[in-house]
């Protein structure tokens, strides 16, 4: 018995071991995985835009994955410390400076760099300034190096701003020398996805013929209509040719 009280004596009292903190090698750091969908930094940039992530999010994106302590986004905010917070410094940083950092390999490294070198060339590039429609000779412009010279029906659409400046312009479909299928599906997908204000619909004729079909009169009311409902106008339709052009808008049929 008294050899049970010794042994005892030396054990903490059930309190004292319950507030004994836990060893720093015992801790475990929840993953992103762990996080709620919302904070993960790739869910959040698709469901509330690549603005919505803080540096560090944007970063953690790069690198794809931690250690077996820190998630991606703390060794990001590792490597954003290192570099006091500043973008610019970080894109100073050589590809061994940055693997001096924790959980930095060569390949993270590399990505860091590749994807900072292409933010500066993107400010050494001029913008080209978009074109601005006022006009069916202004789509007749925009439109000439897409379809100028075609043997075959193309049908394009373009995507414009409130201050109808051309944010896109995108083809829809490429048919043969008689006809293409213009599907208002994607035509209005592209438009939706792209948070344009307005839409023009040009199509060429490879004949030289600039006078629409009965088809082409049908699908441009059809689209009218759908435009009308989506909140999405159909400003024009044009008819490209080589040597002209047909707008339904100028001659008053949309």
């Amino acid at each position: 018995m008294q050899e049970f009280d010794n042994l005892t004596e030396n054990l903490p009292s059930p309190a004292a071991a319950e507030a004994a903190p836990v060893p720093y090698e015992a801790a475990t750091t929840l993953g992103i995985k762990s996080w709620a969908e919302e904070d993960r930094p790739r869910e959040k940039l698709l469901q509330k835009g690549r603005a919505a992530l803080s540096d560090a999010e944007l970063l953690a994106i790069l690198l794809g994955s931690g250690t077996t302590k820190l998630s991606a986004v703390d060794v990001a905010k590792l490597v954003l410390r290192a570099a006091d917070n500043d973008l610019n410094t970080l894109a100073r940083f050589s590809v061994k400076e940055l693997m001096r950092q924790k959980g930095i390999g060569e390949a993270k490294a590399i990505t860091i760099v590749a994807a900072l070198e292409l933010g500066r060339r993107r400010k050494e590039t001029d913008t080209p300034a978009r074109p601005s429609i006022g006009s069916s000779r202004d789509i007749y412009r925009v439109m000439r190096p897409h379809l100028q010279d075609l043997p075959h029906e193309e049908f394009w659409v373009v995507l414009l701003n409130r201050a109808n400046v051309v944010m896109r312009t995108v083809s829809i479909s490429r048919g043969g020398v008689a006809g293409t299928v213009a599907d208002p599906k994607l035509i209005f997908k592209e438009a939706l996805e792209q948070l344009a204000s307005s839409i023009i619909l040009v199509h060429n004729h490879p004949s030289g013929n600039k006078n629409p079909s009965a088809a082409d009169i049908a699908l441009t009311r059809k689209l009218k209509e759908a435009g009308h409902l989506l909140d999405l106008p159909v400003l024009d339709h044009l008819i490209y040719t080589d040597h002209g052009y047909f707008s339904f808008a100028d001659e008053g049929m949309l």
